[in-house]
């Protein structure tokens, strides 16, 4: 069973890291590629521009916007087979550029992809 962990990209890689998934829609600010150190940059199962603007990385609104994202999820295509594919690592950490640890879109798809 994959084991999926949750990481700012501006930590530096660790070898525990295992299949490292940039999960932003945005290439975040002040990142080199090589920094990233990614396997995958995943900006089609990041929150739509619509969604991602309206959330603001607003605290309060995050019991919504992890209602609507988890929607987009349950919707996509795309998340499923992305899902799928990822469950052939066993380790797969999912990089966000947010300052906020507790309310960003890697903790809702975390909760996601485990269920």
């Amino acid at each position: 069973m994959t084991v999926y962990k949750i990481k700012r990209i501006y930590e530096s890689p660790e070898s525990d890291d295992g299949y490292r998934v940039l999960v932003d829609r945005l290439w975040p600010r002040g990142i080199s590629k090589e920094r990233a150190a990614l396997d995958e940059w995943a900006k089609d199962i990041a929150p739509t521009n619509e969604l991602r603007q309206w959330f603001g990385h607003d605290p309060e609104k995050f019991v919504g916007f992890r209602s609507r994202y988890t929607e987009e999820l349950d919707a996509s295509s795309v998340a499923a087979t992305l899902k799928q594919q990822w469950q052939k690592h066993p380790v797969v950490t999912l990089l966000y550029s947010a300052k906020d640890i507790e309310h960003n879109q890697a903790v809702v798809l975390q909760q996601w992809l485990e269920r």
